[in-house]
């Protein structure tokens, strides 16, 4: 290893920082950036809060690292929709992508709804640098379709926004969910979304 190169860290080293980042996710998506606090983490991590110190100067660090690692899996499925594929297909893929994100990451979801709802202290400069110009680039995509007669007359803006809220929807309101659903809610969303989305798409 070259001088004054970093060292790689150890096995019980990485064991530890995925403990706590995965403990302050459920602390986190539970309780929020504002009501988590340190004591809480390091109780869910099963270590003590020097040894969460050791690892982060504090819980800001831990939230924006939790943050970082989010924005690109969230980015994921919008990056996905291809403009050389079919129109009606791409946006059921992404609607599909959507709902399997609500079922597979709530915690997550719950995480980045919390933050935006604060205004997103920490997340403002993904939003602009990283989720802005992937919007706007989808949205001229699916204007293109529209205007070459593929896809019906919509806002593309308000389409990815519809997505958004009834795919999150059931991520971040689950406990709500889950009391009034009676069937699976997942599987049940996706077959309901799926026939929303191709009637107001559909030409």
């Amino acid at each position: 290893m070259p001088d004054g190169a970093p060292k790689k860290p150890s096995r019980i080293q990485q064991r530890n920082r995925h403990l706590i980042l995965d403990a302050a996710l459920d602390v986190f998506s539970t309780h929020g950036y504002r009501g988590t606090t340190l004591d809480q983490i390091a109780e869910a991590a099963g270590l003590s809060k020097p040894n969460i110190l050791y690892y982060f100067s504090g819980k800001e660090e831990i939230h924006v690292t939790l943050l970082n690692q989010l924005m690109e899996t969230w980015l994921d499925p919008l990056v996905e929709l291809d403009a050389a594929g079919d129109p009606l297909t791409e946006i059921m893929g992404y609607v599909h992508r959507k709902i399997d994100m609500a079922r597979d990451l709530p915690r997550e979801s719950r995480l980045f709804a919390g933050e935006i709802l604060q205004g997103a202290p920490r997340m403002h400069p993904h939003l602009v640098a990283d989720l802005k110009p992937l919007f706007d680039e989808k949205c001229a995509v699916i204007q293109g379709w529209i205007d070459a007669g593929k896809l019906a007359q919509i806002d593309p803006e308000h389409l990815i926004f519809s997505i958004w809220s009834t795919t999150q929807h059931y991520a971040d309101f689950d406990a709500q969910v889950q009391v009034l659903s009676q069937t699976d809610p997942i599987d049940g969303a996706r077959t309901y979304l799926d026939t929303l989305f191709r009637r107001v798409l559909s030409v």
